[in-house]
């Protein structure tokens, strides 16, 4: 009994120093895509697959035309009844081309331009924008949500996560794993009256967390680095996927040296929302953008994402509306120490 004051005291040291980190970031912490050279390919199979097709237009035929109707038909702009790929550059093509400037405001020409091929070979989330591109997401749309607008019922508000058994091969520290997961979801549950709790029971788990490599059995195969960063299922599924072969940064400020490190807490900030119900926004500035650049943190959640949630599940009677303030401390201390509870801290210590 005399060792739980000094037991606590180390808890709360350890959680606030962690906490920290969460405070009052901007969106774009490390380098906008605005900044970033326009006739850039990323690097990854697909950049070097697209590295030939700079304004290919229809009529053409050119080696990665395959790759791309891929790439378009897996994000929903190219109707999945088509099968039988080829590196001509057709009609269809051109029109689903068209569909992709216009959702993410790009000029609309069907031809692929720097500009266009640079956003295609960005880093992205795998969920699809759209299905067989017949919910056209305007220019101006903001949030969105899946296809019949699936949500988490009012008798599931508390939702429990867990990690898959298999990730502690991936030398990820788990202590910070853990925390930065916590803060994560914590950005949402603050905002709607949803909350989360970390357990260690990974098959009853609402939302199970894993990373994984390649093809894994959700027909959403992983690319390697620098692809499809990963994905997740709208409720009431609640599989989070990551891709193991990214280069991943717990912390871009230590980990200067890696150009191609990708930012965890960002992805997962992103992957919650899709797991809560939210599709893709077009706007840039959003959580919800699908695309985001190597070395750039962003996990503020914008007015847009936050509308998109409460549309879902209501406004969290303790939110007071600020979107660029420090965490509530003490409610974000809590949600890491509970995390650090269900991986039996208490007992190590």
């Amino acid at each position: 009994m005399e060792r739980m004051p000094l037991i606590s005291c180390i808890l709360i040291i350890l959680s606030l120093s962690l906490i920290s980190t969460g405070k009052g970031e901007r969106f774009w912490k490390i380098s906008p895509p605005e900044a970033q050279p326009a006739e850039r390919l990323w690097r990854g199979k697909l950049g070097e697959a697209l590295t030939g097709l700079v304004n290919a237009r229809k009529g053409n035929s050119v080696k990665g035309v395959t790759e791309l109707k891929k790439y378009l038909q897996s994000f929903g702009y190219l109707s999945h009844e088509i099968h039988n790929f080829t590196d001509s550059y057709d009609a269809r093509v051109e029109s689903a081309v068209k569909l992709y400037q216009r959702s993410f405001g790009l000029p609309e020409t069907g031809n692929l331009d720097a500009q266009t091929l640079t956003q295609i070979s960005t880093p992205r989330c795998g969920v699809a924008d759209l299905i067989d591109g017949s919910s056209v997401t305007p220019r101006l749309k903001h949030f969105t949500f899946f296809h019949g607008t699936p949500r988490w019922p009012r008798r599931k508000r508390n939702l429990s996560y867990a990690f898959s058994p298999l990730d502690k091969s991936l030398g990820i520290d788990e202590f910070q794993l853990r925390t930065l997961l916590a803060r994560a979801f914590h950005r949402w549950s603050r905002v709607i009256p949803v909350t989360f709790t970390a357990t260690e029971d990974f098959e009853s788990a609402d939302v199970k967390i894993g990373f994984f490599s390649g093809n894994h059995g959700d027909s959403q195969a992983f690319d390697g680095p620098l692809g499809t960063l990963g994905h997740a299922f709208c409720p009431q599924n609640g599989r989070l996927h990551l891709d193991a072969e990214e280069q991943w940064s717990l912390n871009l400020e230590e980990d200067k040296a890696a150009i191609d490190a990708i930012d965890l807490e960002s992805i997962c900030t992103h992957e919650i929302g899709h797991v809560l119900g939210l599709g893709h926004s077009s706007l840039k500035t959003t959580v919800m953008y699908p695309f985001i650049h190597p070395r750039t943190r962003k996990v503020d959640l914008t007015a847009d994402d936050v509308s998109g949630a409460q549309a879902l599940y209501g406004i969290n009677p303790h939110y007071s509306g600020g979107l660029h303030q420090a965490f509530d401390g003490f409610s974000l201390f809590f949600a890491v120490l509970s995390s650090l509870f269900s991986w039996g801290l208490f007992i190590l210590l």
